[in-house]
């Protein structure tokens, strides 16, 4: 899924890992890193955004759960 305008970054990582399944970013060559990470969360976030916003991610969330999570937070900023 694309998740776009994140502004709330940490509450997006507060959804993340409130998810019970694997949660990936897909970078730009492709590659999947876990987002329940916090290593991966540390770099992936510095080399992303660097004015306190996210334009555009794609995620993959294993789980219908976790995928409704996230869509729930992109529409109401909530989790």
């Amino acid at each position: 899924m694309k998740v776009q305008n994140i502004t709330d970054i940490e509450g997006f990582f507060k959804v993340v890992n409130s998810c019970g399944g694997k949660v990936e970013l897909v970078t730009g060559e492709g590659d999947r890193l876990n987002l329940k990470s916090k290593l991966s969360q540390y770099v992936s976030m510095a080399s992303i955004f660097s004015n306190g916003e996210i334009p555009e991610l794609e995620v993959i969330a294993y789980e219908k759960e976790d995928a409704d999570k996230l869509i729930r937070f992109m529409a109401e900023g909530a989790e």
